[in-house]
C-alpha cells in the first residue's frame, strides 16, 4: 500500500469496496427521544457536533461524553477525547448542566460500562439511550452496547455524511480506510470473544474486507 496524502480522496480502485463497508456499518435507526445520549470518544470531533445538534433538536436532556486517549487520538485530543468533546459542545452553546464526562474508557465496552456506572452514581435512571458515534462505528457500537447493557434500548445516530465528505472532514483517507477495515473485522471477532452480540456479515462485505486487507489496510486489525 502506497502512502496517501492527508486529505486525498478514496482511490478509484478501492472505492467500491470502501463504500460497501461504509454503508454496511450505517444503521438506519429512527431517531426518537431518549433518556440520555452517549457520545463515544474517538478521533472524530464530529461526534460532539452531532450530540449538540441532537440536543438542540430536543432528543435528550443529558449527554455523557466518554473516552480517554488511545494511540489514534492522543495527537488530536491530548487532554482526552471526552474532555475535548465537552469543550467543543460548550463552544457551540450546549449548557454545561447537560453534560457529564467519563474520562477513563479506552474501548467501546468500557465506554458503555463506565458510562453506566457514572449515570448510576448520578442517580440517572436509563431505559433508553441515544448512542452517538462515528458513521462507520454504528454497527459495532450497537452490538457492543447491547451485550454490555442489555436492559437499555439503544438508538444509534451519527452525522449523515457521504463518504467523500467524511474523508475530507477527517483529512486522512488512509486513517479512515484502516478504521473501516478494523471495525469490520471486529464485528465478527468481538462477537466470537463474547464482547458483542453477533451481527450478520454478508458475503459481499466479507469479500470487500478481504480485498482491502490484501491491499495493505491492516493497521487497525486485532490479533487473532
Amino acid at each position: 500500500m502506497g502512502a496517501l496524502a492527508p486529505g486525498s480522496g478514496v482511490p478509484d480502485e478501492l472505492r467500491a469496496d470502501v463504500e460497501l463497508l461504509w454503508h454496511y456499518h450505517f444503521l438506519p435507526h429512527e431517531l426518537r427521544a431518549c433518556d440520555v445520549a452517549i457520545g463515544l470518544g474517538g478521533h472524530d470531533i464530529g461526534v460532539a457536533d452531532h450530540v449538540v445538534d441532537l440536543h438542540r433538536a430536543g432528543y435528550f436532556l443529558l449527554a455523557v461524553f466518554t473516552g480517554a486517549n488511545v494511540a489514534t487520538t492522543a495527537d488530536r485530543f491530548p487532554r482526552g477525547e471526552a474532555v475535548h468533546y465537552r469543550e467543543r459542545a460548550l463552544e457551540r452553546g450546549m449548557p454545561d448542566s447537560a453534560i457529564l464526562v467519563e474520562p477513563r474508557a479506552t474501548n467501546t465496552a468500557e465506554n458503555i460500562e463506565l458510562t453506566r456506572e457514572l449515570l448510576a452514581e448520578a442517580g440517572v435512571r436509563v431505559g433508553s439511550a441515544l448512542l452517538v458515534s462515528r458513521p462507520y462505528q454504528q454497527r459495532r457500537a450497537f452490538a457492543t452496547a447491547r451485550k454490555v447493557w442489555p436492559e437499555v434500548e439503544f438508538v444509534c445516530s451519527a452525522q449523515r455524511l457521504p463518504l467523500d465528505d467524511y474523508v475530507r472532514s477527517i483529512g486522512d483517507v488512509d486513517r479512515v480506510i484502516n478504521m473501516l477495515v478494523g471495525d469490520t473485522q471486529r464485528i465478527t471477532a468481538y462477537a466470537e470473544r463474547g464482547y458483542a452480540i453477533p451481527q450478520e456479515v454478508p458475503a459481499e462485505v466479507e469479500a470487500a474486507y478481504r480485498r482491502l486487507v490484501d491491499a495493505g489496510y491492516t493497521r487497525r486489525l486485532v490479533a487473532d
